[in-house]
């Protein structure tokens, strides 16, 4: 057996295991547990009190979270949501998202705060679709006007971003325009895997076989989607892309393919059992130790950027509800500029592939991943708060 120790993986279980729990025990506490997985993740690392260290077999499983959580966001999307005029007004939204974020990205630039603007309005562009959908469903919304533009706008804002994240900032360091042909045969490569399956799927005597061993100890479903998130991975970065990419548009090709959910419902269960029981609460606490705090901790300076990337990540995602005016009203676009300013998951994703690249430095990066922690914590319930309080017969509907 490989000479691996496990003793700061166990480390970082355990503290997966105790963070719900500990929310579990206080309800009162009203935080995301990634928040909380984050949080602990400073603590128990190096640049706190050092009891554990994100080394290799930590970064595996962590690599295999981030990809996870990638394939979980693209089975999110939806892409019939986008329907109805949607498309237009989405992508009117997040083109103003980036013109916004570069604004501020050339702003901050010439403060010295930030290195590549454009890597700035990228980072601020996305919005965390799981996250958003979960409250949108908690909140009985998720089938209103407000819940169906939100999670329009967030579904194209996420692939969006992924998208350029690495067609632009690829730590491969090809041009632009390698990239692109490069994703235009990447793209090829998944539309042609994504027929042959569509084919395949229309197999009468492959369905039987299918459903037969769906639910036994093969899994055969849950095997076949970690094939494909694996493969569209490898198959990215092969190209030079990013792997989170692959697995992005590996969980939108499955959502795309299993639209008939009736013959396997457990099928969502267990792929989120792998993901938020394993995978990705690894994948944020290990971001959560190689997080340098000491610069915010330490440096006045350092802290007092905080309300700004807060401030930056609220403006661009935020201000774009304004064209939702018309669909939602004066509250239900405040209330959708809320939910579409928070962002955590792909701030981590994008910071860390910018201190890689030597694009952003690390103090920027944790000023940007600790105004995400706090987007989760304070836009989603006064998004809940306001439409709570808006009465049914001044709702706007569409």
């Amino acid at each position: 057996m490989p000479d691996v120790d496990f003793a700061n993986l166990l480390g970082v279980l355990v503290i997966a295991l105790l963070a719900p729990l500990t929310l579990g025990f206080a309800p009162r506490l009203k935080i995301p547990a990634v928040v909380l997985e984050i949080v602990l993740g400073v603590l128990v690392g190096p640049s706190a009190l050092g009891w554990l260290e994100p080394d290799l077999s930590v970064q595996i499983v962590a690599v295999l979270g981030l990809a996870m959580l990638l394939f979980l966001a693209g089975l999110e999307v939806d892409v019939r949501a986008l329907g109805g005029g949607l498309l237009p007004l989405a992508t009117a939204g997040f083109v103003l998202s980036l013109l916004i974020g570069w604004g501020a990205g050339l702003g901050l630039s010439a403060a010295g705060w930030v290195r590549d603007p454009l890597l700035l309005a990228v980072t601020v562009s996305a919005t965390s679709l799981g996250l958003v959908v979960a409250v949108l469903k908690d909140a009985g919304r998720l089938d209103s006007p407000l819940g169906q533009t939100t999670i329009a706008a967030s579904s194209l804002a996420d692939f969006a971003a992924v998208l350029l994240l690495s067609l632009l900032f690829s730590a491969d360091g090809m041009g632009t325009g390698s990239q692109l042909l490069l994703f235009a045969l990447f793209a090829g490569i998944v539309a042609v895997v994504g027929i042959a399956a569509a084919t395949t799927a229309r197999n009468m005597r492959l369905g039987g076989v299918l459903l037969r061993l769906q639910d036994t100890t093969a899994q055969i479903r849950v095997r076949a989607a970690m094939v494909l998130l694996i493969a569209f991975a490898v198959v990215a970065e092969k190209l030079g892309l990013e792997s989170i990419l692959g697995a992005f548009l590996a969980g939108a090709a499955v959502a795309v393919l299993d639209r008939d959910s009736s013959t396997h419902p457990q099928f969502r269960v267990k792929m989120d059992a792998i993901g938020y029981g394993f995978l990705i609460p690894v994948f944020f606490i290990a971001s959560g130790m190689r997080l340098d705090v000491t610069g915010l901790v330490h440096s006045p300076e350092q802290l007092l950027r905080l309300p700004v990337y807060v401030a930056v990540l609220l403006l661009a995602r935020g201000l774009p509800a304004l064209l939702y005016l018309r669909r939602l009203g004066p509250t239900g676009s405040v209330a959708a500029g809320l939910l579409q300013a928070t962002s955590l998951p792909f701030i981590v994703a994008a910071t860390q592939i910018g201190t890689l690249t030597g694009r952003m430095n690390p103090e920027t990066a944790t000023g940007l991943v600790c105004a995400g922690l706090v987007s989760v914590l304070v836009f989603p319930a006064l998004a809940v708060a306001m439409t709570t309080r808006e009465s049914p017969r001044t709702r706007v509907t569409a």
